[in-house]
């Protein structure tokens, strides 16, 4: 196992999250179809029938609701992995605390289903009084349905066993090389969410519209030690959060910053190659000099300088200094409202935060995933107006 492997497995925990949901459907069967005289099904092999609901849906959403949460906090602070969620360790009481929060909200949603099961089967059997045959024969107990209903999770620390083949230490390695892909997708999913439903056509938004970035912020610093390019990245939102008015609406110059980030951030190739080229930047090129060379290029100097005043022949040395580039990105956004600015291609976000010494970048992208655009931060209506007071509570508001 190498060594980088080792630190990332030494510095996350996998949280795993076990919730089971009654799904209050059965399979559809020939027999709960009244068929016209002369009309047939297809068979089996070219088409199903599919299912049939028990009760009504709805009753179930706070189940789905508090599954979808649990997922939300550990993507917070955590990525996807095997299945479950890799979490820094210094995270875990946190995720850990609230998820028992929730298999408590759990509890207590599913001991109130189970009192009113019953009464949910007789209503939904009253609303569709046509079908209440192939409703009743395919009731489940209550006994049953309680089986069916739990949350629990389970936090465990990841490690290869000493005798584990070789080619098991390679797919394993693989997957924990892929952590900071799948983080920075994660990353852009919420971006493009931030993008569409709160920044683009706004003249104005509220501070609330700041929540989103902050949490890409915080889940980057806290997963940086999985890639090397994440540090610049978060400097690079740091410099744009200092700058942001403490109160009023954000309008103007700062919203488009705001905006110009978000787009860098919802591609995770650009992001990638934007924290890339600002580490090339700011790392220092050391030259090693021999010291007699050094002072024979002194002596040069002193003896080439024409004076007009009497100057002392003592020679000083000359010491080289290696002065690193400066790591201050306030110039970030130079330019990027100048009128003659006419962006063309979706890049001009990347050249708009890219550092003005950083040219010839190539575009590129990332495999599409299934199935994580539904557990990302789900979005939430919120009033016009400018509310810095709630700006201190949990919940997301977008504009």
């Amino acid at each position: 196992m190498s060594h980088e492997t080792q630190i990332i497995l030494e510095r996350v925990v996998l949280v795993k999250v076990d919730a089971n949901i009654y799904g209050a459907r059965k399979k559809l069967k020939k027999e709960d179809l009244v068929l016209a005289d002369g009309s047939k099904l297809p068979p089996e092999d070219l088409a199903s029938l599919g299912s049939k609901r028990l009760l009504d849906p709805d009753k179930l959403t706070v189940f789905n609701r508090l599954k979808k949460e649990a997922e939300r906090i550990c993507l917070r602070v955590g990525t996807r992995f095997l299945g479950g969620f890799a979490v820094p360790v210094e995270s875990a009481a946190g995720i850990t605390a609230e998820l028992e929060r929730i298999a408590l909200d759990f509890a207590a949603a599913k001991t109130e289903f189970i009192a009113g099961y019953d009464a949910a089967v007789t209503d939904w059997v009253v609303r569709h009084p046509e079908f209440a045959g192939i409703i009743e024969q395919a009731v489940d107990s209550v006994e049953f349905v309680s089986t069916r209903l739990s949350f629990d999770f389970l936090v465990v620390s990841v490690g290869l066993p000493e005798s584990l083949p070789p080619a098991d230490v390679v797919r394993l390695e693989s997957k924990i090389g892929s952590l900071s892909e799948q983080m920075f997708y994660e990353i852009s999913v919420e971006a493009n969410q931030l993008i569409e439903q709160s920044l683009l056509g706004k003249e104005q938004v509220t501070r609330n519209a700041l929540r989103p970035i902050r949490r890409m912020r915080d889940k980057l610093d806290g997963l940086g030690f999985l890639d090397h390019r994440v540090a610049p990245v978060v400097s690079t939102i740091d410099d744009l959060l200092v700058r942001i008015p403490n109160k009023g609406a954000i309008e103007g110059g700062i919203l488009q910053e705001i905006l110009a980030t978000a787009m860098l951030l919802s591609d995770p190739d650009k992001t990638r190659r934007h924290g890339e080229g600002l580490l090339v930047n700011q790392t220092p090129v050391v030259e090693e000099t021999d010291v007699d060379e050094t002072f024979e290029y002194a002596d040069l100097v002193l003896s080439t300088v024409p004076t007009e005043t009497t100057v002392s022949t003592e020679a000083k040395p000359v010491i080289a200094e290696c002065v690193s580039d400066n790591s201050d990105f306030t110039d970030l956004f130079d330019g990027i409202f100048d009128d003659e600015l006419e962006p063309t291609s979706d890049d001009w976000a990347l050249e708009v935060l890219l550092d003005k010494s950083q040219t010839n970048l190539e575009t590129g992208h990332d495999a599409d995933r299934d199935n994580d655009l539904e557990n990302a931060a789900e979005p939430e209506p919120v009033t016009a107006g400018d509310d810095e007071e709630a700006d201190d509570s949990d919940q997301d508001y977008w504009f």
